[in-house]
This record gives C-alpha cells, structure tokens and sequence, in this order.
C-alpha cells in the first residue's frame, strides 16, 4: 500500500478567490498547494474589462503571504456588452487568460451574464480566431427544466450548436456533474478543443448527501449534485488519466451566515484540503498513478503552458477533524468535510 506520494505540484483551473476580507482569509490556502490558478470573475461588480481585470490581479498579489510562490491567471466575465476589442487586447498582453460564460442567473453573482448566447458571437469569433478559451457555466437557466437535469439539457440545447458554429473555438465545460457531460467530452475532447475540469466535491458526494439527517448547506452548489450513478461517471473520467479531464476545485468560500439562512448561497469550500481530497479518491479508485495528469499536467498542455518545475509531497496517516476558519471580521468559514474521514495530507 502506497503512503507517500510526490507528484509534480498542481494548479487549479476554477477557483473562486472572492475579494476584500474573504480574498485575505482563503487565499493562502490555495497558494499553498496550488502554483497557478484560474481565477473566477463573477465578483460584485464583476470583472468585465481587461483594466478591472489587472486591478484585481494586484489585489491578490498583495494579498499573498510573503515568499508565496502562486500565479493568479485572470478571466473576463463575458456580458452582452463585452468589446471584443477588450478582449482581444488583454490576451495578447497576457493580462487575462480566458474568458468565462455564465448563463444569466445561474448561480452566484451571475445575474450579469449572457442572456442569449447569440448576442456572444462577436465575442465568440474573436476569442476562436485568437485562441483564447471560453471557460463555461454549463446549465440552462429555464425554470421549467429540473434543476438535476439542466447540465443535460446545456449540452443539447447550447453546447452542440456552439461547437458547430465555432469549431476551433476551445471550450473548458467547468466543474461537470454528469454521465452525459462525460461521455460527451471524453468522445469530443481527443482534439484539444474540448476539456472538462471536475471538482473534488462531485467526486465525492452525491444528491443524497445533501440532505442526510436534514438539509446540509454547506453540500449544497451549483451545478447541485447529481444521482450515485453520476458521481462514479465522474470518478472513472478524472481517474482514467486522459488529457481532457482536469483539476478545477470551484472552491467557492461565503460566510457561515450566508449559507446557514432562509436562501443560502451555492458553494463549497475545499480549498484548505483541496489536494487531499482529491488522493481520496483516487486512492479509493486504485488510481493514485493517474493523480499527477489529472492534478499537474492536463491543465498546462490545454492552456498551452508549462508544467510547473517544483513537486509537492502527500503523505497517508490518520484523519484530521476539518474546522471552519475564521476571518479578520470574525466571521466563520465551514470547510467541506467529505462523508468519510479524510486521510491524506500535503507534507
């Protein structure tokens, strides 16, 4: 039985930093494990231009612990209203490094996003032609389909006709939660245009989790999770250690009394035991060899950058009770605790 295991170390590629007093409280875990991250745009206002973009980058830049090592890679959250002039400028200076599409109104802070995706086509064409990745939310927002069903629904009524009209556009469909989103990528993805990130709360937990003994708040997100069937779909496409599959934790932190309310928000917050989470269940699966692509080298070849240089260590041994954290206002973060102990540490 393997209990230490050094794998090259990883990056995440969807990570939700926030900002302010919650930025200054999560971001150092992230930065510890991971050397590069995605940086998600849907903050209040959200980050729809490039300048708005460098702004926040500096913000979490200045952020960091002293002797961090950790690269923030910016996105533009893409509006009716986007200039792809913008757009175009800020990849070619490496100011942002993708651009991501939320359906209007499909989870947090995502009331400003496209409300036709047809209006995104300028924007679209633009993004194809540079090579910039379109990183997308993928779920309907029609009140009449079940919210269980509204990644499969994406997938034939946006998805399809996307690909179709822009064939060499590349697409990371983010944090999957589906049989049919995997089947759907693991076919298509074979020609670096497609990839899936998969988080490791949707490896772990299935819909009957979030209501076992009561409602449980702090399982609950968006994409909500899905039927048992759907997680071992998702454990046997991020564990087959083929390219299109990624780490993306969507660690999505709010405050205890925003989730723990009447309406609490969607999010979980992984990012303390992030990697650990993740050998869980690779090690579950009999797959620890697969951890290092799946964790450190699918993301790059993607996004066309290297993999890192430095190596991070795992190591197997008793359990640790995970604790909320508290911020510098004295509000309290719950960190996700996955349904069995969790056993592996960085270190």
């Amino acid at each position: 039985m393997t209990d230490s295991l050094t794998i090259i170390r990883p990056d995440d590629w969807h990570v939700h930093l926030r900002d302010g007093d919650v930025l200054r409280t999560v971001l150092p875990y992230t930065a510890k494990t991971f050397a590069r991250a995605i940086v998600m745009p849907n903050l209040r206002p959200p980050v729809t231009t490039v300048a708005r973009a460098k702004t926040y980058r500096d913000e979490i830049l200045a952020a960091l612990p002293a002797g961090a090592d950790f690269t923030p890679l910016m996105t533009l959250y893409l509006t009716n209203a986007t200039d792809p002039s913008d757009v175009e400028m800020g990849f070619a200076e490496g100011s942002v490094t993708a651009a991501k599409l939320y359906p209007a109104n499909a989870t947090t802070n995502s009331e400003h996003g496209i409300s036709d995706i047809k209006k995104a086509y300028p924007i679209l064409e633009c993004m194809q032609r540079i090579g910039m990745p379109l990183l997308i939310h993928g779920e309907v927002t029609d009140s009449g389909v079940d919210i269980f069903d509204r990644e499969a629904f994406f997938i034939d009524r946006a998805l399809l006709p996307l690909r179709r009209d822009f064939p060499a556009l590349k697409i990371v469909l983010e944090h999957i939660t589906t049989e049919e989103a995997t089947a759907y990528v693991a076919e298509n993805g074979g020609r670096g245009t497609l990839a899936a990130t998969v988080t490791a709360h949707h490896l772990l937990i299935n819909r009957n989790a979030i209501f076992a003994g009561g409602i449980r708040p702090h399982y609950y997100c968006l994409p909500i999770a899905k039927r048992e069937k759907h997680r071992q779909a998702l454990v046997k496409a991020a564990t087959m250690g083929e390219a299109m599959f990624f780490l993306g934790t969507d660690t999505a932190p709010h405050v205890d009394a925003a989730k723990e309310c009447a309406c609490g928000c969607a999010g979980i917050f992984t990012a303390p035991t992030a990697l650990e989470l993740y050998a869980q269940v690779f090690d579950d699966a009999g797959k620890l060899d697969k951890l290092e692509a799946f964790a450190s080298r699918n993301g790059p070849a993607f996004y066309g950058l290297p993999v890192n240089e430095a190596q991070i260590t795992l190591k197997k041994g008793r359990g640790e009770e995970i604790k909320p954290i508290l911020t510098q206002d004295e509000q309290t973060i719950t960190s996700f605790a996955p349904p069995s102990p969790l056993v592996w540490r960085v270190g």
